[in-house]
């Protein structure tokens, strides 16, 4: 049991997730999406306790989460008949292997994304989660960027007139090739399933399924083995989402450049959340002051009168522990699923359909 902490007046806050049984969560794999993003994002949520790490370096899970049982083989963790949740953060070729072996033996599932490595994939998951009644979710955690929930918000409320264009750009400089899976000539190596997914998500989330679909994906860098550079063009009837993402941009493109029949939106930079868990920090749920606010450059110009005017625009904070709450929550059937199956599919549906139109070097139909 979870103790609440007394706030100012010596009574306990009320919150009825702390006062529920805790939820054993068991994560597969410590490398950069477990020990970044996972472990801290999940031991920061009042209700889960991460019990469980399967990694070959258990001197690493230690130093940072003392009281994990660290075992070297993922289907070990997956015998442990005491966890509530299983989460598989390991290469992307091992994620539908993982998801089946994890749902079969009755666990509930968090995959990180990409979610497969196909649609058939996919499908089958999902389908298997359905028919044995247990939660699977994927972990998208880019729809909780600061800049994305402002965008997200001036596109709903229309602030910007009808949106018409969209620019979303993930713009790293990284020139040396890394000997690591991410960047190999391997199944779910490059940068296409390493940010397509979060930028084709966004995408989704706003504007829905798109018309077509156009992928543009090279090897640009001395000794890439895999795609690290794509421009991905989604047609939508009266509107246009270009998604782009490189490994050699030094001087980046803005993060987001919305323009629509009333005015335009521009945010440099890219969310804080990442730089901040790869340093160590330690997010709380709900998030502490200060966590995931962004002071980089908002700008919406509009008309005012007959000019265009600039003014700054507030950013909303980013808050990616929404995800794990969503999930705690769910499992406790006080909530939805954060990222359903269904939603998943949909990106992988694009994925698919995006390496198969930078093949075949043209336009496709985005046909489910």
């Amino acid at each position: 049991m979870i103790r609440a902490a007394h706030d100012a007046t010596g009574r306990r806050p009320h919150n009825r997730a702390m006062t529920l049984p805790e939820l054993r969560v068991g994560l597969i794999g410590y490398g950069y999406a477990g020990r970044t993003f996972h472990a801290p994002l999940i031991a920061g949520v009042p209700g889960l306790r991460l019990a469980a790490v399967a990694s070959r370096d258990a001197a690493r899970v230690h130093a940072d989460f003392p009281a994990a049982e660290v075992l070297a083989d993922a289907h070990a963790l997956l015998r442990r008949a005491d966890l509530d949740l299983v989460v598989i953060a390991s290469p992307n070729d091992s994620h539908y292997p993982l998801a089946r072996a994890a749902l079969a033996a009755g666990r509930h599932v968090v995959v990180d994304k990409p979610f497969t490595l196909t649609l058939a994939e996919a499908r089958e998951l999902g389908a298997l989660a359905h028919a044995r009644g247990r939660l699977l979710a994927v972990f998208h955690n880019r729809r909780w960027d600061g800049d994305f929930l402002t965008l997200r918000e001036l596109v709903a409320r229309g602030t910007l007139g009808r949106a018409v264009q969209l620019e979303s750009a993930f713009d790293r400089f990284r020139p040396a090739v890394r000997a690591r899976w991410r960047e190999a000539a391997a199944p779910g190596g490059g940068l296409w399933f390493d940010l397509g997914p979060h930028l084709l998500d966004q995408a989704l989330q706003l504007f829905g399924w798109p018309e077509r679909i156009t992928l543009d994906a090279a090897t640009l860098r001395d000794g890439g083995l895999s795609d690290d550079w794509f421009q991905a063009l989604l047609a939508y009837p009266r509107c246009r989402v270009l998604l782009r993402a490189g490994m050699l941009a030094a001087a980046p493109a803005p993060r987001f450049v919305l323009h629509g029949t009333e005015g335009s939106w521009v945010k440099q930079g890219l969310d804080p959340q990442e730089e901040a868990l790869k340093a160590g920090a330690r997010p709380t749920w709900p998030p502490q002051a200060g966590w995931g606010e962004d002071t980089q450059a908002s700008t919406l110009t509009r008309l005012h009168g007959e000019a265009l005017r600039s003014e700054p625009w507030p950013l909303q904070p980013g808050r990616q522990g929404t995800f794990y709450a969503g999930v705690r929550d769910a499992l406790r059937g006080m909530a939805p699923n954060p990222v359903p199956p269904d939603e998943a599919i949909a990106v992988m549906a694009l994925l698919e359909l995006g390496r198969r139109s930078a093949h075949e070097q043209c336009t496709l139909d985005a046909l489910l």
